[in-house]
């Protein structure tokens, strides 16, 4: 049975009740939704689902009791979601926006007309064939050096991935959360922080949705971790994908590959590349493309114009160019781009008129928009920021293999234990140190983070019954 995400259970929901202008009651809603999912949604999740609408002004109850009905609120605007890529967008968020230029005004306006009055288009191999490394640049010359003057960090001579590492604890919360909330999750960022520091699920929150912000913390620590290593290359981005889409694809299957049936997103007349072959030889030659951009802002928004427009994956694209963005950041020590209070109609417009104009204008609009909050973040953050320890640093990796050691090998974290295993990785003049190292790793040690050591979830829940047995 396919998953359906809560993105589309609001876009099917509302189609329920755009059907019947008198309105309908949660009973038919619910039996109308079985019929065409073939599945019956909990009626508690269904609540919260109504009553997400009714908050974002999407729809309006009448009556009260077993006469209240939902009615589709007047004047809304239909929201983007489809099959390949879901996003619901409610009114309240869509009246925030960001400051735009003439030309991203006029896109605006042109995506914003109703689906009858916008020509159907397909995917235009062109678009991407044209672009040529080092010549083209969809940021000029002097908003890209606006852009390196905003996100130059003092870590600009340190070895690839240190800003990030410095600010990693913030920037898993930051970027999960509101990349995740890009594509409709209801996780507030308190609860994504409990969620990744603590290993707390938020009450009432669907299973999908925890996984989505679980998936992307894991992504952005393997970027992370192997910053010298991530490149723009098919391993890259596959891996990217398959840690991203971790159990919320339709077809298992598809993780980690490449799209070889047709996919559909409704709310626009793009009409995405059908072909596999014109699938795979596209995707190589983006990424040939962008590796040999030479400026790392341009290779980030040449990613986020031109992969999610591929839509290389059945599921998931835009989110691979949200996170794989940061990889040219991540590599030259830049201020990471974390999408936070980006607002997600103005973000949805930008990517519509690439998919449906071929223009970035508005797209590029926001991606300043974001950068520019990032950078007043994090370079805010890192002023007050304590100088880490040099130890944690020198010893980072031997501490990785050392978590790694007495979970894999099923060893308890006593004294004399980690004592042993300290002994054969750390010479003695910093063993002690150490030894205070691994102890608080391992004390620490929960689901949520056990990405950060490269442990599989199956390690260490076996792990975790030898240490904390269920009692008989």
């Amino acid at each position: 049975m396919p998953r359906i995400t809560p993105s589309e259970e609001l876009q099917v929901i509302e189609s329920i009740v755009a059907a019947h202008p008198n309105g309908i009651g949660i009973s038919d809603i619910e039996a109308e939704m079985a019929r065409s999912q073939n599945a019956k949604l909990n009626r508690r999740t269904l609540q919260r689902r109504l009553q997400k609408l009714i908050e974002t002004k999407r729809l309006v109850s009448e009556g009260e009791s077993t006469a209240l009905v939902y009615k589709f609120a007047s004047g809304v605007v239909v929201a983007l979601s489809g099959v390949a890529e879901a996003v619901y967008v409610g009114v309240a968020e869509a009246e925030l926006y960001v400051s735009v230029s003439p030309e991203g005004a006029r896109i605006r306006d042109q995506v914003r007309l109703p689906l009858m009055h916008r020509r159907p288009v397909g995917y235009q191999r062109k678009f991407l064939e044209t672009y040529q490394p080092g010549q083209t640049f969809y940021l000029s010359e002097s908003l890209r050096s606006q852009l390196h003057d905003m996100g130059r960090t003092s870590a600009n001579e340190r070895p690839a991935g240190t800003y990030a590492r410095d600010i990693l604890s913030r920037l898993l919360v930051d970027l999960s959360w509101a990349s995740s909330k890009l594509e409709g999750n209801t996780y507030s960022r308190l609860d994504t922080q409990n969620l990744i520091e603590l290993g707390q699920i938020a009450q009432g929150k669907d299973a999908i949705e925890t996984q989505m912000i679980l998936n992307h913390k894991a992504a952005i620590e393997m970027l992370i971790e192997d910053a010298d290593e991530v490149g723009f290359d098919a391993f890259t981005f596959k891996n990217l994908h398959a840690v991203l889409s971790q159990d919320l694809m339709r077809d298992p299957q598809a993780s980690g590959r490449l799209r070889r049936r047709t996919v559909d997103i409704s709310g626009t007349v793009f009409h995405p590349a059908a072909l596999p072959q014109v699938i795979e030889d596209c995707f190589e030659q983006l990424l040939n493309k962008v590796a040999a951009i030479p400026d790392p802002f341009e290779q980030a928004f040449f990613l986020m114009v031109q992969l999610p427009y591929l839509q290389p994956f059945e599921d998931v694209s835009k989110r691979v160019s949200r996170i794989g963005a940061n990889i040219s950041l991540f590599k030259n020590n830049l201020c990471p781009l974390s999408f936070i209070d980006v607002p997600e109609r103005a973000y949805i417009e930008g990517t519509l008129g690439v998919y449906e104009l071929n223009e970035v204008d508005l797209l590029r609009d926001v991606f300043v928009w974001a950068y520019e909050r990032s950078c007043q973040r994090y370079l805010a953050i890192t002023q007050t920021m304590v100088e880490p320890d040099p130890l944690k640093i020198k010893y980072r990796e031997t501490l990785i293999k050392a978590v790694q050691t007495v979970v894999k090998e099923q060893l308890k974290p006593q004294a004399n234990v980690i004592s042993q295993v300290a002994r054969d990785l750390v010479h003695e003049v910093d063993r002690d140190a150490f030894i205070q190292m691994l102890t608080d790793a391992l004390r620490h040690l929960h689901e949520g983070n056990i990405a950060r050591y490269r442990l599989r979830r199956s390690e260490y829940l076996t792990w975790q019954a030898l240490v904390h047995p269920e009692p008989r």
